[in-house]
């Protein structure tokens, strides 16, 4: 029994209420250093991210951008699925992003884009998997990041800020706002092992190395067939 409670509280799954607990866990950096001393390392493996925010288009891609690079050029899938905008291919080929590992999925439903979702995470191809699933019940969430722990993937879940209030088991929760005209706001909502509450300002478009016309350009289309 002493050695299930250890291990738990070591993957961070019960919370030792006399301490803080600062166990550290698996993360692919962020390519922002400013960023991955509050996230604890980075964007956290085996676990979903929720990214909280008004509307698209303010950095949030840029943000991801650096791990998309390095993921896809180790091999790994980039699964985007029902994102708002055709993502743009010379935009991300610009960037060094293998686009033979980036795949777009579209669903037709709740159920299907939850189906989606979980096969995604829990495939050994994936190293990350970015979604925007529209309104999620907390126990969907919870199947998902279920699916997460499985796959040991990266997973970031964008969704509507007003969903801040809603309790969820998801690992890493941060709240995006504008900051400025290339500037973005990050504050950690939650953060399992960690402390709430931290936050930073990056200026995404110019670390990612985009123009403020290319910045638009990743998120709008049309997709064009790359070149052999």
């Amino acid at each position: 029994m002493n050695e299930l409670l250890t291990t738990l509280i070591q993957e961070v799954r019960v919370w030792p209420g006399h301490r803080h607990h600062r166990a550290r866990i698996p993360a692919e950096a962020t390519g922002y250093r400013e960023l991955d001393e509050p996230l604890g390392g980075g964007w956290p493996r085996g676990a979903l991210t929720e990214c909280l925010l008004d509307g698209v288009g303010m950095g949030e891609l840029q943000l991801v951008l650096p791990a998309m690079r390095r993921l896809s050029r180790r091999g790994k899938r980039v699964f985007w699925i029902n994102p708002p905008h055709i993502p743009y291919a010379p935009a991300l080929d610009q960037e060094d992003v293998d686009l033979n590992q980036v795949l777009v999925i579209r669903t037709n439903n709740r159920g299907d884009t939850l189906w989606t979702l979980e096969n995604c995470l829990r495939a050994p191809v994936t190293g990350l998997v970015l979604a925007w699933p529209g309104g999620l019940a907390s126990r969907e969430i919870r199947r998902l990041q279920l699916a997460a722990e499985a796959g040991r993937s990266v997973c970031i879940l964008f969704r509507d800020r007003r969903q801040a209030s809603q309790n969820s088991p998801a690992a890493l929760r941060l709240q995006l706002t504008p900051d400025g005209y290339l500037g973005l706001n990050i504050q950690v909502l939650k953060r399992r092992g960690g402390r709430p509450g931290q936050s930073c300002t990056l200026n995404t478009a110019r670390r990612a190395g985009l123009a403020q016309t290319e910045a638009s350009g990743v998120v709008q289309g049309p997709w064009t067939v790359p070149r052999e």
